[in-house]
């Protein structure tokens, strides 16, 4: 009997071995794949648009997958590496948003609060008329995509907003504006009683988990900090400007800007008032065409053409004032929905795209500002690909 029991034991060993061989095999060839799929998209998008580094992310049933490309400091030789952090432009409004929401959940403002509220300052401005919903989803009335150069200053800022006058009817039109989405996350940070720099490095990243995202990159971080190349191949960094921080201000790498979409996708926080201001940014506020503007994220139904998604991104719909359709109560957040954002600085173009009903999500950081329809060209090919086939899932 021991005999026939060391027999069967050496038979399901066998057996086990041949079980976690075979899920390897499996395993390796759906990563083989996936780095095909990825490959095949980025590789000739870098080559065509002389990009020299990008750090590609994807999510996967919860599992991650990380392609380095190129060089994050070309003079230095560095390369690109997921920590690798990059200037991410306006996917920074999706971070300028969720502290807009936080500071709603606990209580130290409300969306339909008037926006003159919480700056005495711009009390007797039309800005007794503009709630801080249309200033966070650029539907003031006409609030351009930049500051006039003459504003170089907080008063100056001040006299501006004092002095403007709307072209639009309030919540009636979508005009994309950097001072329309700084002022609601300057208002934020007022609401709050600290500094806007220092609520989102101090208390939000470290609260979803980020550890290398900065408004300000440390000098024990510096070494992380990708150069950005210009059109001319110079190598750039953003330049200051009024409500930079919250508008375009974001550095952070790959990993963690995951993170962050993986939070979002899962509708996963770590504590209540922090989900509850995830899920009010993927709410829905106006309808646009196609698009559904929430705070920060943008979102079309799903699944999506790309004819659509290339409309929703298209430069008359950043350059151009657009009919907007409120949307009242909000459209709750939706799983069947692809959220996506773009975000540039002189010399950098970030991507970030996830549908949480396919749970899948990617991040594309590069150190060039390329145009964005080859940003979504390639997000779509690689997602749509990932969604619609199941091998494609690890277990």
């Amino acid at each position: 009997m021991s005999k026939f029991l060391v027999v069967k034991s050496g038979l399901i060993a066998a057996s086990s071995l041949l079980f976690v061989a075979s899920a390897w095999a499996v395993e390796g060839a759906e990563r083989a794949r996936i780095d095909a799929l990825v490959s095949e998209t980025i590789e000739p998008l870098l080559a065509e648009h002389r990009i020299p580094g990008m750090a590609v992310a994807l999510s996967l049933d919860g599992q991650r997958y990380y392609f380095n490309y190129g060089l994050a400091d070309r003079e230095a030789g560095v390369a690109v590496t997921e920590d690798t952090l990059f200037e991410i432009g306006s996917v920074s409004k999706t971070f300028t948003a969720t502290l807009a929401s936080y500071a709603q959940a606990v209580g130290a403002l409300s969306f339909s609060d008037a926006a003159s509220r919480h700056l005495p300052a711009l009390a007797g401005s039309r800005f007794d008329e503009i709630s801080l919903l249309e200033l966070g989803t650029y539907t003031a009335g006409g609030l351009p995509l930049q500051f006039p150069d003459k504003v170089q200053s907080e008063e100056d800022m001040l006299d501006y907003y004092r002095r403007w006058q709307p072209d639009q009817v309030a919540g009636s039109h979508r005009l994309y504006s950097n001072p329309s989405i700084g002022l609601f996350g300057y208002l934020a940070a007022r609401s709050l009683g600290e500094p806007f720099e220092e609520l989102m490095e101090q208390q939000l990243f470290p609260r979803l988990g980020l550890s290398h995202s900065y408004l300000r990159v440390p000098p024990a971080q510096q070494a992380h900090y990708a150069w950005g190349y210009s059109k001319e191949n110079e190598p750039v960094r953003v330049n200051p400007g009024m409500l930079d921080a919250e508008a375009y201000g974001v550095k952070t790498s790959a990993a963690d800007l995951l993170t962050f979409v993986e939070a979002n996708m899962d509708d996963a926080a770590p504590e209540p008032a922090l989900h509850q201001a995830m899920a009010d940014t993927r709410a829905g506020y106006f309808r646009v065409g196609d698009m559904t503007q929430g705070l920060g994220w943008e979102s079309y139904d799903y699944p999506v053409t790309l004819e659509r998604l290339l409309a929703g991104n298209s430069a008359p719909m950043i350059l151009e004032a657009n009919e907007a359709v409120r949307l009242s109560p909000p459209l709750p957040p939706r799983n069947a929905a692809w959220f996506n954002k773009t975000g540039s600085t002189n010399g950098f173009g970030a991507y970030v795209a996830f549908v949480p009903s396919q749970r899948v999500g990617i991040v594309m950081l590069a150190n060039r500002n390329y145009p964005n329809p080859e940003r979504i060209r390639a997000a779509h090919r690689i997602l749509t690909a990932l969604a619609a086939d199941p091998g494609s899932r690890p277990d």
